[in-house]
């Protein structure tokens, strides 16, 4: 079964819809590639992706251990390279609620490394990853 479906709407935007649950989003091509940048851009998303995940991950691990990542955020830099096009680097600050304990600090640190998307992305993508705690 598929998971989303993508469609192309014209003016270099697409609509994507997550299929089980009918959410969706629109992504935009950037200023830079000849878009209006009104949306996430297709990369957008990949770097945006990471940091999701990690703090999913993350997230699950801090259930099982009872402890409360309530609040924790991600800010997210993409840096594109020009030859060829793609994403080249991913900065990810995460601010993390004060209170967690130094061994459940660097076992959620651990896990939010470890996620499904940071292992997908290619190596040749640097991943500069922050945890500021409380």
């Amino acid at each position: 079964m598929s998971t989303s479906k993508v469609t192309y709407q014209g003016n270099l935007r697409c609509n994507n819809e997550h299929l089980k649950s009918g959410n969706g989003y629109v992504t935009d091509a950037p200023i830079d590639n000849n878009g209006k940048g009104e949306a996430f851009s297709p990369t957008d998303t990949v770097a945006t992706g990471l940091a999701n995940c990690m703090l999913t991950v993350m997230g699950i691990k801090a259930n099982a251990m009872d402890v409360n990542m309530d609040g924790a955020t991600a800010m997210v830099t993409k840096i594109m390279d020009t030859n060829p096009r793609r994403i080249s680097k991913i900065e990810v600050v995460l601010e993390m609620p004060a209170g967690i304990d130094s061994k459940s600090q660097k076992i959620l640190e651990n896990t939010g490394n470890t996620c499904p998307v940071h292992y997908s992305l290619h190596p040749d993508i640097e991943k500069d990853i922050t945890f500021n705690w409380g």
